[in-house]
C-alpha cells in the first residue's frame, strides 16, 4: 500500500532548468568553454559538482583546476543561480502540480523532496508549498548523487516508510535510474524514449493524478 511520494524538483514541481542553464553557461563562458542547450541535457538530475566536472571535461580543462578551485567555481555558479531564482513565485508551479500535491495530502499520504539542488527548501518556500512537504533530503548529506539510489532510500527513511510504500517521481533519466535502483515504483515525466525505464510515465505534469498511479501499481 502506497503511503508516500518522493519528488524530484526541477522539471517535476517547477522548471528551474532554464536558470541552471543560464548560470552554467555564464560560468562556462568565463572559463572559455562554450555549452549549448543540447549539452545542458546531460546536466539534468545530477549534482552541482558532477555538472561542473562534465563541463570541464567537455572543454578539456578537467586537470586545469584544483579541487579547491572547482569548489569555488561551483559556488560561483550557485550564487548566480540564486540571483535568478529570486523571482520565482507560486505561478511557477508546473501545470497540474498544485492540484496533484493537494490530492496527495488530502489522501493523508506523506511527501518528500529528493532533489540534487541544495536550493530545494528555498524554492519550495518561493513556490508556497514548503508546508506540504514532510521531509527534504539534504543533498550534502549523501555519499553519492543520482543515479545512485541513496537519495531515494534516504527519503523513504526520513518519511518513516519502507521502499515499497513509496513512489518516486522524476523527469531525468539519472533520476529514474536512481528510483529503480532503490527498488521503488518509478513515475517518469517526459518523452517515451527518455522515460523508457520508468514503471509508468506521463508526457506532462498535468497528466499526473493519484488514482491513475494507484491503479497502475495494483495492476
Amino acid at each position: 500500500m502506497i503511503k508516500g511520494f518522493i519528488f524530484d524538483l526541477d522539471g517535476v514541481i517547477t522548471d528551474t532548468a532554464e536558470y541552471h542553464y543560464l548560470a552554467w553557461r555564464e560560468l562556462a563562458n568565463k572559463l572559455g568553454i562554450s555549452i549549448d542547450r543540447k549539452f545542458n541535457e546531460q546536466l539534468k538530475g545530477i549534482s552541482r559538482t558532477d555538472s561542473l566536472e562534465k563541463i570541464l571535461n567537455y572543454g578539456g580543462k578537467s586537470q586545469t583546476y584544483s579541487e579547491a578551485e572547482k569548489n569555488e567555481l561551483a559556488d560561483e555558479k550557485n550564487k548566480e543561480y540564486q540571483k535568478l531564482i529570486q523571482s520565482i513565485t507560486p505561478a511557477d508551479l508546473l501545470p497540474g502540480m498544485a492540484e496533484f500535491l493537494a490530492e496527495i495530502k488530502a489522501a493523508n499520504l506523506k511527501l518528500g523532496l529528493a532533489s540534487a539542488s541544495k536550493n530545494g527548501p528555498f524554492i519550495l518556500k518561493r513556490l508556497g508549498i514548503a508546508n506540504l512537504f514532510d521531509t527534504v533530503v539534504d543533498p550534502e548529506s549523501l555519499k553519492k548523487g543520482k543515479p545512485d539510489p541513496e537519495i531515494f532510500t534516504k527519503g523513504a527513511k526520513q518519511l518513516g516508510l519502507t521502499i515499497p510504500e513509496c513512489v518516486g517521481i522524476e523527469d531525468a533519466e539519472a533520476g529514474i535510474e536512481s528510483i529503480n535502483a532503490a527498488g521503488m515504483f518509478s513515475v517518469g515525466v517526459g518523452s517515451p524514449e527518455a522515460m523508457r525505464f520508468s514503471d509508468i510515465y506521463v508526457a506532462k505534469t498535468a497528466e499526473l493524478n493519484l488514482e491513475m498511479i494507484q491503479k497502475q501499481i495494483k495492476s
